[in-house]
């Protein structure tokens, strides 16, 4: 085949900091860059038939072209997405280095397989290259750099290497622990509110922030006394130099950014205004039908998108590990899938929130909890949280919405004891669900549904006095005055109300399991109220264990959540009852029939 037509002189464009666009190239070689980053970097050697460099490298991403053998030696490229960097060279001028994000391979190494025209070195600052140069389609287009506007620095900016258009800078996915003399050129895509920290180190508060520029994105994280200086400097959508930040690498379990590194600030850190332009990519929404929500495992994030149809007004919490107030709200999620799920904001989020109007909300890395068999979303902090965005999910969303779909019914896959009313339990024995689960870590959950006898009920501590508010079931203290003080709510009343929480034994034809259960499925087993079982035996507390003994050897369909769980260095399985029915014969014994058949024909 002829010798593909390359972008000559395109080299000496770039290198000397104008733009080309889309120049074609031929890749002459390929190294890998030595690292103990946990992902590879390459650097090549490309040419544009008259002139070659040796320091051009590849974004992370586009990393496959390499390791799948795509980008072979002699390979013609287009160059579809590109930036240059400044970078320091010890001893001699500073280097511009190529960065490329993105290509196209037009002609593989097999087709052409050989060296186009005899490319020379172009010097470190690309001034080698004549200025009138011969240029085949596609032939480069210098673009001029618009002019930037004058930087305001700070009193603590020190960027004593500079050009015309600010200081040197390097792309974010440059950025390495082992030179620490850079500056990046980045837009804060998200900041998290200030929250407070605490630990056997101390303790003190905290913000971080998303940094993002063309080439990549990464955390920033600011403690202690800089939290006042920056976060109100800092702010959301606009550009900033930032400088002298302490690298290291990034703690996955709290960090989902894609970089392997993340930056602290401290005393040296520079920050300063920038008014160019920085084109960063826009956060990638990877959306999921809330329905999906059911199949995800615990702790995981997902990326969703739905309709506020309800937002409960801001509620204090304490917390039990620190003993410290947050405020929280929960919002009722919608979408097409006619499911339905809680998402709780916490903090300023959870202050500020406007629920007018039914909003659209996008959140990237919405994490997913379960709590009494329901599923649920948190915004945490390093989630990206986004009001009535302008993309076409939210658009096709509101949509759907305003023309009839708020009118439908949704599955609530929240609910404490339907588990989203659309998963069923599986039908265990209780024998088979010890063995399975004996099996599993602490972190698996088990749900099953068993027809099994209550043997025996644990009268002790069975019924305590609780707060008599209808949405506090806080264990209040008698203060000895005819007065009752409930610690969460912080208030005295004159009454209260009885409570029930059962821990009981019951049996199949397999084993047995001791299963504890709250309230309200407590009474379905006694066939009286809390308040009922409490009246009755407050003068004759014996009476409480006779009243308990009528419920042994009742029969119910028990539906529970099982795990794995560790007390005082010993394992064990526990069992919470989440729903008790009376016993449907006909849909047990089809069930029992179904087994059978099953067993038959396996």
């Amino acid at each position: 085949m002829a010798a593909p037509k390359l972008s000559e002189g395109a080299l000496s464009v770039i290198m000397s900091g104008d733009v080309v666009e889309e120049p074609v190239l031929q890749v002459l070689g390929s190294k890998k860059i030595v690292g103990n980053a946990e992902k590879e970097r390459y650097r090549l050697l490309v040419s544009d038939g008259k002139y070659q460099i040796s320091f051009a490298m590849i974004a992370t991403q586009i990393n496959d072209k390499v390791s799948s053998g795509q980008l072979g030696i002699n390979c013609v490229i287009k160059v579809k997405k590109y930036i240059t960097s400044m970078i320091s060279n010890v001893g001699k001028p500073d280097r511009r280095v190529l960065v490329i994000l993105d290509l196209e391979i037009l002609h593989t190494a097999e087709e052409v397989n050989s060296k186009i025209g005899n490319p020379t070195p172009l010097s470190d600052d690309g001034t080698k290259a004549p200025t009138g140069c011969a240029s085949p389609p596609p032939a480069p287009r210098p673009v001029p750099k618009p002019a930037p506007r004058a930087m305001e620095t700070s009193s603590a900016m020190d960027m004593n290497t500079s050009t015309s258009s600010g200081p040197l800078t390097v792309p974010i996915a440059n950025l390495s622990p082992y030179a620490n003399k850079w500056v990046i050129k980045a837009r804060v895509t998200n900041k998290s509110p200030i929250r407070s920290w605490s630990n056997s180190k101390g303790e003190g508060r905290l913000f971080s922030m998303d940094l993002a520029d063309e080439s990549g994105e990464i955390r920033a994280t600011v403690f202690r006394d800089l939290v006042d200086k920056y976060h109100d400097m800092i702010e959301v959508d606009k550009v900033y130099y930032i400088g002298k930040c302490q690298l290291k690498s990034a703690n996955k379990q709290f960090n989902h950014l894609n970089n392997d590194y993340e930056m602290t600030f401290n005393t040296e850190t520079t920050v300063a205004p920038c008014y160019e332009e920085v084109i960063v990519q826009a956060p990638v929404f990877d959306f999921e039908p809330l329905e999906n929500i059911l199949t995800q495992d615990t702790g995981s994030m997902m990326d969703v998108i739905g309709v506020c149809k309800h937002a409960s007004d801001v509620q204090t919490i304490t917390t039990r590990s620190t003993n410290k107030e947050l405020k929280k709200r929960e919002l009722i999620l919608v979408d097409q899938s006619g499911t339905s799920v809680t998402l709780t904001l916490w903090g300023n989020e959870a202050e500020q929130f406007n629920g007018e109007n039914e909003p659209i909300i996008a959140i990237r890395r919405a994490k997913v909890g379960e709590f009494g068999g329901g599923k649920n979303l948190s915004v945490m902090l390093n989630s990206v949280y986004k009001l009535n965005p302008d993309m076409p999910e939210a658009h096709k969303l509101r949509g759907w919405y305003d023309n009839g779909g708020k009118e439908g019914s949704f599955n609530d896959i929240s609910s404490r004891t339907s588990f989203g009313g659309s998963m069923t339990y599986k039908w265990m024995s209780l024998a088979e669900a010890q063995e399975r689960m004996s099996s599993a870590d602490e972190q698996n959950v088990e749900y099953y549904q068993c027809k099994a006898t209550v043997l025996l009920i644990n009268t002790a501590n069975a019924l305590y006095r609780a707060c008599p508010i209808a949405d506090c079931n806080k264990k209040i203290i008698d203060l000895d005055n005819g007065m009752y003080r409930c610690e969460k709510c912080d208030t005295q009343y004159d009454k209260f109300k009885y409570r029930l929480v059962m821990s009981c034994n019951i049996g199949d034809w397999s084993d047995n399991q001791w299963v504890s259960m709250f309230a309200s499925e407590a009474e379905k087993i006694i066939n009286m109220t809390s308040q009922e079982l409490g009246e009755a035996t407050a003068d004759k507390p014996e009476d409480l264990v006779k009243i308990c003994n009528n419920a042994n050897f009742s029969e119910f369909i028990f539906k529970c959540r099982g795990k794995m769980s560790s007390y005082n260095d010993e394992t064990r399985l526990r069992c919470v009852v989440l729903k008790v029915e009376p016993v449907n014969y006909k849909e047990y014994h089809a069930q029992m029939y179904k087994d059978i058949m099953d067993c038959i024909q396996n």
